[in-house]
């Protein structure tokens, strides 16, 4: 299959408020890669729109999709469930749009498992240190210390999964890991050759765990 006939499917996990979210935003505006937007019961934050940032529903809504076998994938993170659309992305792949996913390593491990006729390449983005993750997560959700204890404490689960990924980027600069991250594809778009420093990831995962 080639890549460059055929849409691919990237997706970018991250521990909470390492900048997932950001990334996929600025790689799809780039790289005019259609985003797919995920479900969730979540309540929106004052700068989201439905429709655009995530589709609003309600539980039990949710749960029929589910039922119907709707998604592609979906998990339940903080108390809420989120969800991607399978006809949706299938959708966009059918017509050679490569599609691009802000999920958690659950959903990413379903999407995995689902085997679909499609390239898949996957990205764990990781902060530059734990300090500067509580900062981030501070500022986002500084109007609830509960939501930000909660989210510093999933992070040393969520970190455990970076080796199941294709590729481990430390966001210490968007512009230096949205270029890392882009040069990575096109690298891997025409099987060129990746000197990626596996060891380097390792080494900075033990300091966030410290």
């Amino acid at each position: 299959m080639s890549f460059n006939k055929d849409g691919i499917i990237i997706v970018l996990s991250s521990p909470s408020g390492a900048g997932k979210t950001t990334l996929v935003k600025k790689i799809a505006e780039e790289k005019k890669f259609k985003i797919s937007i995920s479900y969730t019961t979540r309540k929106p934050r004052t700068n989201e729109l439905n429709g655009k940032d995530y589709f609003f529903i309600e539980e039990n809504e949710f749960k029929n999709l589910i039922k119907n076998e709707e998604f592609l994938e979906y998990a339940k993170v903080f108390e809420n469930y989120y969800g991607s659309s399978k006809s949706q992305v299938l959708q966009h792949l059918k017509k050679g749009d490569s599609v691009i996913f802000d999920i958690d390593w659950q959903g990413a491990e379903q999407i995995k498992k689902q085997k679909l006729n499609y390239n898949l390449i996957t990205f764990f983005i990781l902060p530059p240190s734990k300090e500067e993750l509580f900062k981030r997560l501070k500022n986002r959700d500084m109007k609830d210390k509960n939501i930000v204890e909660k989210r510093m404490k999933q992070f040393n689960e969520d970190i455990n999964h970076w080796k199941n990924y294709d590729f481990v980027v430390i966001n210490d600069n968007l512009d230096k890991c949205y270029n890392e991250i882009v040069s990575l594809i096109n690298k891997k778009i025409i099987n060129s050759e990746i000197n990626y420093d596996s060891l380097k990831i390792s080494n900075h995962v033990k300091k966030l765990r410290n």
